[in-house]
């Protein structure tokens, strides 16, 4: 089992991925509501769960794993009915703990929040401080707004109490985890005595009946697949990329009607103090609150350098103390309107005097100005004409596309006319086979849809062009069969040869086997131990001295009983007899080791139990998926 743990961890990381609902990530699907309107693919708790949200978590989770494998990653893979399923599955589960937190009253209080959030490490700069710049610019570029965040932390973090809650509390008794691991500790002194199969090569006589035999009841492997050579066109991006052009009065004109794109407005980053002095309290509170304030702002003004600290030690706002105060980029409707109306009036490190607000009172610096610009036509030139040909190569597309669609049509017997019309080349591919191969994944022509034209009996038969077939977005291609080789089967003559050794080394194996169970019988009869090589020890947590398959034999053999005896074909080199006199602990167990399974034992006995704790909940919040699940369309079509 640990073994299967350690050598499966990649997988194993996979499915509890896909089994429990992912904890702190940067959006979520909550953050993409649509109307009511929307078609719902399930229902938890009463609320829905729309084909947009289900479709944006699977944009999610595909852009998440891109990001984690790099160049390994293989779209395909989630691209399937089961990886949809899957999804929409943990949607169903995430809803149904968001259920259950609200009806516990789970929550997570502000200084808890602030605290993890500046712990994050895409937030810190080099020296490991909080950096606010950075902080708002990696959520801008997802999307997000800090109040966002915020809230999707707090809901993440609430999921995480819970988890940690079921999961935390499992555990395994002792006595099993000590057991397992004696188990895996155990080791086996053996004996090996080897068949080799080149011993018996010399006994086997292969006759032309015994190579007949064999080539007609393996007929699959000496099967030659259908294959054909194809000609085919594609129009693509690059094909049309070649018929327009951008002109530099285009870009002109653009840029002068659209300026306000390329400007940035002015943007301040600012800090405050804050003593609190709600709306409720009393007029001596907030008497006393002012004073404060204003004893603050003396001290400040004393020492302008020390504002992040004098904030960090007094201010009473627990959202920016612990960042010194930084406000961060001033956003209009941020903050209450007497509070923006302090920061636009102020220069870069000027303080302001008290300033009252419905929270409190506040002392606020500005930290930084950057001017309102706009970027020169030559900075964005290249943007633009990209932006322009973008447009126009959709356009181009469009009609392009309805030419090489009606003529590969309309002209069925050769593609030289569409290619003529529309600048392609006609390309040609030799020994295509009727389904996609892996190595051929970028091809065009290997395309399923494609194969499918091509192979179809109006293509083998006639000759005719394919259909236009959309084998990637913006990019169509129709072939046309120009020689087909129908399936058929390698000729006895020309396969005989391999035959022959293949059916030599297979008698040979099956004498080697006989003489090894023999020697296997005699030795558990009369305890004979000659011709056995001298003991190794073989155990689970070592790499074996035997052949692995013999190793795994041997650890799965019988020893109520020693000597034990197992016997086993091992590949490649023949039959092996493996006498087990002796079974035994180390002297000294790896307690390191033997903790880290226990440890690993406890985590799946707690993913087991969040699994049966998510099941229980989709049945409290009466959970049900009202569209066909993908999978069982898939298999259904």
């Amino acid at each position: 089992m640990f073994e299967f743990i350690r050598t499966h961890k990649r997988l194993m990381q996979v499915f509890l991925m896909l089994l429990i609902v992912p904890s702190f990530v940067l959006v979520g699907v909550s953050s993409y509501q649509s109307g009511d309107a929307a078609t719902a693919v399930a229902m938890v708790d009463g609320r829905k769960i729309t084909q947009q949200e289900w479709e944006e978590a699977q944009r999610q989770q595909i852009d998440r794993y891109r990001q984690q494998m790099g160049d390994q990653f293989d779209q395909k893979l989630f691209d399937t009915p089961e990886a949809r399923q899957a999804v929409l599955d943990n949607l169903v589960a995430e809803r149904a703990l968001e259920a259950e937190i609200k009806r516990s009253h789970l929550t997570v209080n502000d200084a808890t929040l602030a605290q993890t959030i500046a712990g994050i490490d895409a937030f810190k700069k080099p020296d490991g401080s909080f950096d606010m710049e950075q902080y708002k610019a990696v959520l801008a570029a997802q999307g997000m707004s800090p109040a966002m965040f915020d809230a999707r932390m707090r809901r993440d973090m609430a999921l995480q109490q819970l988890n940690n809650a079921v999961a935390g509390s499992a555990f395994v008794p002792r006595t099993v985890a000590k057991r397992l691991s004696d188990v895996n500790d155990q080791e086996r002194e053996v004996q090996e005595m080897i068949f080799p199969v080149s011993d018996f090569v010399a006994q086997v006589k292969v006759t032309d009946e015994m190579v007949k035999a064999y080539y007609d009841k393996n007929a699959a492997l000496f099967a030659v697949p259908e294959r054909a050579k194809v000609e085919y066109v594609v129009l693509d991006a690059a094909a049309v990329e070649s018929q327009v052009t951008v002109s530099d009065a285009e870009v002109s004109d653009f840029y002068s009607k659209n300026q306000k794109r390329f400007g940035s407005p002015e943007r301040r980053t600012a800090s405050h103090i804050l003593i609190n002095a709600p709306k409720s309290a009393s007029a001596a509170d907030k008497a006393a609150a002012k004073q404060k304030a204003e004893a603050i702002l003396a001290e400040v003004r004393a020492n302008p350098a020390n504002f992040a600290a004098i904030a960090k030690a007094k201010s009473q706002d627990p959202g920016s103390a612990e960042m010194g105060g930084d406000l961060g980029v001033v956003e209009k409707g941020a903050f209450v309107p007497s509070v923006e109306d302090a920061i636009a009036k102020l220069k870069k490190g000027e303080i302001s005097g008290v300033v009252e607000s419905e929270y409190g009172f506040h002392i606020i610096t500005v930290t930084n100005v950057v001017p309102a610009a706009i970027k020169s036509l030559d900075e964005v030139k290249g943007e633009i004409t990209a932006e322009l040909k973008a447009g126009k190569m959709s356009k181009k597309f469009s009609e392009l596309a309805e030419v090489f669609t009606d003529t590969v049509y309309e002209q069925s017997d050769s593609l030289k006319p569409v290619a003529d019309k529309l600048k392609l080349t006609v390309q040609t591919v030799d020994n295509l086979a009727r389904t996609p191969v892996a190595e051929l994944a970028d091809a065009p022509y290997n395309n399923a849809k494609f194969l499918q034209a091509v192979f179809a009996d109006d293509s083998l038969k006639n000759k005719r062009n394919t259909e236009a077939i959309e084998a990637a977005p913006s990019t169509l291609i129709a072939g046309r069969v120009v020689e087909f080789k129908p399936a058929s089967k390698r000729p006895l003559e020309e396969v005989a040869a391999a035959i022959r050794q293949r059916v030599t080394v297979e008698e040979a194996v099956s004498l080697a086997r006989k003489a090894g169970e023999a020697k296997l019988a005699a030795a558990k009869t009369t305890g004979d131990t000659a011709g056995f090589a001298a003991p190794v020890v073989v155990s689970r947590t070592k790499q074996p001295t035997i052949n692995p398959t013999a190793a795994l034999a041997v650890l799965k053999a019988d020893v109520s009983k020693l000597p034990a005896y197992v016997g086993v074909e091992v590949p490649g080199a023949g039959y092996g007899v493996y006498r087990i006199g002796k079974v035994s602990m180390p002297a000294a167990p790896d307690a390191t080791r033997r903790a880290a399974e226990a440890e690993q034992l406890a985590g799946v006995v707690g993913q087991q139990e969040m699994f049966g704790f998510i099941e229980a909940l989709k049945q409290k919040a009466k959970a049900k998926i009202t569209v066909e699940q993908p999978a069982k369309a898939a298999a259904a079509n």
